[in-house]
């Protein structure tokens, strides 16, 4: 097991990998077996990301902003769209280069839990699961929302 395993938690959890990049996502699909996440879905368009949504059930995402034709702030939105989303309050993690607090805050403005900067590492990776399910469970548990993780 990784140095870097997180909790049993992940094990049970199936988490969606969105990004247009085949390499990236088997990276991502690579650290995520690692942590001892038995099922790993991928997706290389916001449109098949939303099908399989639609089809599956999904505990968490992990998009990557910059796709196209539709990037991942617009899968976010689309997401966060009560009246059309298959699950409006699923947590997403978005992955980008752009690290500009600008950035930032606009992927918290469309719906985003965590932010983590390009390049990262798996520990920055699991960082950044460890803290956005944490999140979770504690929001679950009657919290306020917590602030948007970020990680480089």
């Amino acid at each position: 097991m990784s140095d870097f395993a997180l909790d049993k938690t992940v094990s049970r959890l199936t988490i969606l990998l969105v990004d247009d990049s085949a390499a990236l996502r088997g990276a991502l699909k690579v650290s995520l077996t690692a942590f001892g996440c038995d099922e790993v879905l991928e997706a290389d368009t916001v449109e098949r990301a939303l099908d399989v949504v639609r089809s599956r059930h999904v505990d968490l995402i992990v998009t990557d902003w910059k796709m196209r034709p539709r990037d991942g702030i617009d899968l976010v939105r689309t997401l966060r769209d009560r009246r059309h989303s298959p699950a409006p309050g699923i947590p997403v993690i978005m992955l980008s280069a752009y690290n500009a607090e600008a950035r930032i805050q606009e992927a918290r403005n469309a719906g985003v839990d965590a932010f983590l900067t390009k390049p990262f590492t798996a520990a920055n990776l699991a960082q950044t699961l460890r803290e956005t399910l944490g999140a979770l469970t504690h929001n679950r548990a009657g919290a306020d929302d917590a602030a948007l993780a970020t990680a480089s």
